[in-house]
């Protein structure tokens, strides 16, 4: 009599219906999962619009009050990061709609796109704070109102530092690359702000104003670098690119379940789809197994990989008998 995957015996010719089902795929629903903590990211979102619109006025004030070439490519940083935030935020509100019929892997690749457009964001702030640094250095900087300057940049620095740290960590606890994204680029922010900082103290130190072009310049090389970084990330995304990392916890789940259920696997693929992952293999099982409890062994294997792979992951699974691997039409 035939085996079942739990020892049972059937009829022989019940056994005979994983063999005209090696086609069969199952899934664990119709549609990925919901994107989940909606309401934080939202929350990250808003509160980064808000900053970054108050940090500009701060930026502005201390450029008025100061004259200096580091705060005003500092500001004009900032201006690109509210144009490019503002379309982080709609791209957030896009990829939190769930899969409709034109969208049925739903919206969340849009975040790759999103972080390619900050990180091209990114790059105009850098050439244009290069641009500033070198025309202030070949007519000559004039400063005034330092500790003003100074007073003003330090709070940016403070709140920025604060707000970045909070917008990459809630990027990556939630699977956000958009949110992610926007945190690196205000961190890039912080980075330019400590460049002015530095400065502006050497001007007040030395009393050389040249200090004020030659560290925007340094500020626009190093936030280049940062830009460049997110637009290689972006592509790679949208190119489905595979994360080494990634693939080596994916394999090590799905080999770890096979070999708890005593059936291999090959054919497995995975995609990083914004906020989840989409997994597929086959699994072959014994000629001698029922449908029903292959399905069931599927299932569990699914459900298994979903519950375990970060942030979230939606897997289907081919169902495939041994005797019949790799034979391509029905008997």
């Amino acid at each position: 009599m035939p085996q079942t995957a739990g020892g049972k015996d059937h009829p022989p010719d019940i056994a005979l219906a994983c063999r005209k089902a090696r086609r069969h795929t199952c899934s664990m629903g119709e549609h990925l999962p919901a994107p989940g903590n909606a309401a934080e990211k939202k929350s990250a979102m808003a509160l980064s619009v808000a900053v970054g619109i108050l940090l500009l006025c701060l930026k502005a004030a201390a450029w008025v009050w100061t004259g200096s070439t580091a705060i005003l490519s500092d500001l004009g940083e900032s201006t690109v990061h509210i144009a490019a935030v503002c379309f982080a935020a709609y791209s957030l509100w896009l990829a939190l709609r769930p899969a409709d019929s034109n969208h049925l892997y739903g919206h969340a690749k849009i975040g790759f796109f999103s972080a390619g457009f900050e990180g091209a964001m990114i790059i105009v702030a850098a050439l244009y704070i290069l641009y500033e640094a070198i025309a202030a250095a070949l007519r000559g900087p004039e400063l005034q109102n330092i500790p003003v300057g100074i007073a003003l940049t330090v709070t940016g620095v403070v709140v920025n530092g604060a707000l970045g740290w909070h917008l990459v960590r809630t990027g990556k606890k939630r699977g956000s690359i958009i949110l992610e994204a926007n945190g690196h680029h205000v961190l890039t922010d912080c980075w330019t702000s400590l460049g002015v900082l530095v400065a502006l103290g050497l001007v007040m130190a030395t009393g050389w104003t040249y200090w004020d072009p030659i560290f925007a310049s340094l500020a626009a090389l190093n936030i280049l670098i940062a830009g460049l970084r997110l637009v290689r990330r972006s592509v790679s995304g949208l190119m489905d690119a595979t994360d080494p990392d990634v693939n080596r916890e994916i394999e090590k789940l799905v080999n770890a379940e096979t070999e708890k259920h005593g059936i291999s696997h090959h054919n497995l693929r995975h995609r990083n789809i914004g906020d989840a992952h989409l997994v597929e293999l086959h699994l072959t099982f014994p000629d001698n197994v029922l449908l029903r409890d292959a399905h069931r062994v599927a299932t569990e294997i699914e459900d298994a990989l979903e519950k375990n792979i970060r942030p979230a992951a939606q897997v289907i699974t081919h169902l495939e008998c041994e005797g019949d691997h790799g034979v391509d039409s029905f008997l």
